[in-house]
């Protein structure tokens, strides 16, 4: 399968808007009911802030903003068993999650993809939820 690059990811942030965000309240009552989680940070962001504890550590943009989206999706779907099933995804600011969100619902048919609102600096951190040590 082929993949856009990174700008058509950005580009579709703009067109859609088929994915969901949750608040912290609904981001637990979601990841308590076994709903996977995912980090797409960098392993420098990881480093810096923790991750949010149960998250899967999954990279989509490396530090240069180039889009890892075979890997990813390769990654994706060990976790994720079809694109009925829901998962959460989450970054710094929910910038980079609005472009993979958008584009895994609107060009590859996900129907239940959630963002953390303001992602783990402005929706988790900043309102005092703890982060764990990243592997």
């Amino acid at each position: 399968m082929k993949y856009p690059s990174t700008m058509a990811l950005l580009t579709s942030l703009s067109l859609a808007a088929g994915f969901g965000e949750v608040d912290v309240k609904q981001f637990k009552a979601l990841q308590g009911k076994g709903v996977p989680v995912i980090d797409i940070r960098t392993p420098q962001e990881w480093k810096q802030t923790g991750i949010i504890k149960g998250a899967k550590q999954m990279v989509f943009f490396d530090v240069r903003g180039n889009a890892l989206a075979e890997k990813w999706m390769e990654d994706l779907s060990k976790i994720v068993k079809d694109k009925q099933s829901p998962f959460i995804i989450y970054c710094a600011h929910a910038n980079r999650t609005k472009a993979v969100g958008n584009w895994l619902v609107d060009k590859l048919g996900y129907k239940n993809v959630y963002e953390l609102k303001g992602g783990i600096n402005y929706g988790w951190i900043d309102l005092g939820e703890k982060t764990v040590k990243a592997k």
